[in-house]
C-alpha cells in the first residue's frame, strides 16, 4: 500500500515547523522538553564488563554486557557521539547506557513508542556538532518540536508503525540474507575454479598439501619463491601512489587526496616508496592475513609497508589474486604471519616466498580469470538489485513513519 493511498484527516493547520509541515487541526505542537528529560549515560570501564548480564548501549551500538544497569526499561536511548549520533532506540529491557548515549526520561504521560518514532523523524544527526566526531547537544534535543496527538491516537499510531515497520524490517533482513548467500556462492564458485579448474571431468591427483587437497592431474604445486622474486625498486614522484584493500585488492588509480595526506604524515620520505608494474603481486604486510593482497594493473608505487612480488616468468596476475584471496590461502598467510597479536602481525617476504601455490597452465589461468569475472558480474548484478530493493524499503519505512507521526496519513484499523 502506497503512502498516498492511506486516508487523511478532515482538516489541517500549519505547524510552523519546517520538517513537520501541516498537522491535523486537533494535534498540538510542543518541544521535546515538555515530554522528556534528556540525560547523558555514564562512563563504564572495561573492567566492569562481563560476558553476560545487562547490555551496554554505547559506541557503535551494544558493545558488551555488565553485571549492573543504570537505565530501567522501557526508555528511549539516543546516540549522542560518533557513528551512533542521532540514532533512536526504544529499549524494552534494562541496560547500561554509556556516555555515548542520552537517556530520555518521560516527564508526562506520553506513549514512548510513538515518541521514539517521532524523534526518529526529526533526524537529530543533522544537528550534531561536526568536530573530530559528531556530537549531539542535549539543549538542541530538548528544543526540537514534535506533533502531539491525543494519547489514544498516539497508541494507535505506534501500534500501526510497529506492525508495518516489523514487516519491512523482516523483508530487509531476508534480502540481506540473500545478499550474504549470493556473496558466499560467488566465493565458493571462484574458489573451486582456482583450485579445481573449470573441467569437472578432468583427472585429479593429490596435491600433497592438506589445505589444497585434490587438483587437476596436469597442474603443478610450487612454492612462491619458484614463481616470484621480491622487488624493492624505488618509485618516483611522477608515479601514482596505489593502495591495497582487503576488499578490492590493489587500486588502479592514485590514492584520494585525504589518503595521500595521511600517507605523507606517516611517511615523510617518499623515496622509500616501491615501484610496481602491471603483473606484479603486492600485499600489505600488516593486512595480508585479512586478504590485503592483489594483482597490479597500473604502473605506480606503493608504501614501503607493502611487499612487491614480481613474476620470474609471465603469469596471469589476476589468477593469483583470485587464489591468494580465497579463505584457504588467507588462512595460510595468517598462519605464517609473525606477531603476538592480530594488529602486530606481519607477513614478511621470507615467509610468503615459502608458501605453496597452485599453478595451472597459463591458458587455464586466463580461462579461470574470465570465468571468475562472469560469475562476479552475474552475482554482482543480482546483489545490486537486492541492495536497491533494500534502499527502497528503508526509504518507504522512513516516509511511512514521518507521515504517521505528523498526521499526513490517518492510520487504518489494525485489523486491515
Amino acid at each position: 500500500m502506497t503512502i498516498a493511498a492511506y486516508p487523511k484527516y478532515e482538516s489541517y493547520r500549519d505547524s510552523q515547523v519546517d520538517w513537520i509541515g501541516s498537522v491535523p487541526t486537533a494535534w498540538d505542537i510542543k518541544p521535546l522538553r515538555r515530554f522528556i528529560s534528556v540525560q547523558s549515560g555514564d562512563v563504564i570501564s572495561k573492567e566492569a564488563e562481563t560476558p553476560e548480564g545487562y547490555p551496554i548501549f554505547g559506541g557503535n551500538g551494544v558493545r558488551g554486557f555488565t553485571s549492573r544497569s543504570n537505565t530501567r526499561a522501557p526508555i528511549i536511548l539516543i546516540g549522542r557521539v560518533g557513528a551512533l549520533c542521532g540514532n533512536v532506540h526504544l529499549v524494552q529491557e534494562d541496560v547500561w547506557a554509556s556516555e555515548h548515549a542520552y537517556r530520555a526520561f518521560p516527564r508526562s504521560e506520553f506513549d514512548l513508542s510513538f515518541l521514539a518514532y517521532a524523534i526518529e523523524s526529526i533526524d537529530l544527526n543533522r544537528f550534531a556538532i561536526r568536530t573530530a566526531q559528531p556530537l549531539l547537544n542535549s539543549t538542541i534535543v530538548h528544543a526540537q518540536k514534535v506533533a502531539a496527538p491525543p494519547l489514544p491516537e498516539q497508541r494507535a499510531i505506534a501500534a500501526f508503525l510497529d506492525k508495518k515497520c516489523g514487516k519491512i524490517d523482516e523483508a530487509v533482513r531476508i534480502k540481506e540474507e540473500q545478499i550474504r548467500l549470493l556473496a558466499e556462492r560467488r566465493q565458493i564458485l571462484i574458489q573451486q575454479a582456482v583450485t579445481r579448474g573449470l573441467n569437472p571431468s578432468a583427472r585429479m591427483k593429490d596435491s600433497g598439501i592438506d589445505w589444497i587437497g585434490q587438483i587437476p592431474a596436469h597442474w603443478e604445486v610450487r612454492r612462491n619463491f619458484a614463481l616470484f622474486r621480491e622487488t624493492k625498486t624505488p618509485g618516483n614522484a611522477d608515479l601514482p601512489v596505489l593502495s591495497v584493500s582487503i576488499h578490492r585488492g590493489v587500486s588502479k588509480e592514485e590514492l584520494s587526496e585525504e589518503e595521500n595526506i595521511r600517507s605523507i604524515i606517516k611517511i615523510a620520505d617518499r623515496s622509500a616508496y616501491k615501484e610496481v608494474k602491471p603483473g606484479d603481486i603486492a600485499y600489505n604486510m600488516m593486512r595480508a592475513w585479512q586478504g590485503g593482497i592483489g594483482a597490479v594493473h597500473t604502473h605506480g608505487m606503493v608504501s614501503p609497508a607493502y611487499v612487491v612480488a614480481r613474476p620470474v616468468n609471465y603469469l596471469a596476475g589476476d589468477y593469483f589474486e583470485l587464489l591468494y584471496r580465497t579463505p584457504a590461502f588467507i588462512r595460510q598467510m595468517d598462519a605464517h604471519s609473525k606477531g603476538i597479536t592480530d594488529f602486530r602481525k606481519r607477513l614478511y617476504w621470507d615467509d610468503f616466498r615459502g608458501l605453496m601455490t597452485v599453478l595451472p597452465p597459463l591458458v587455464e589461468q586466463g580461462d579461470i580469470i574470465q570465468y571468475a569475472k562472469m560469475i562476479s558480474d552475474k552475482v554482482g548484478s543480482a546483489i545490486s538489485i537486492k541492495e536497491e530493493q533494500i534502499s527502497r524499503l528503508k526509504e518507504y519505512k522512513t516516509s511511512l513513519i514521518n507521515a504517521a507521526v505528523t498526521g499526513k496519513i490517518r492510520v487504518p484499523n489494525l485489523q486491515e
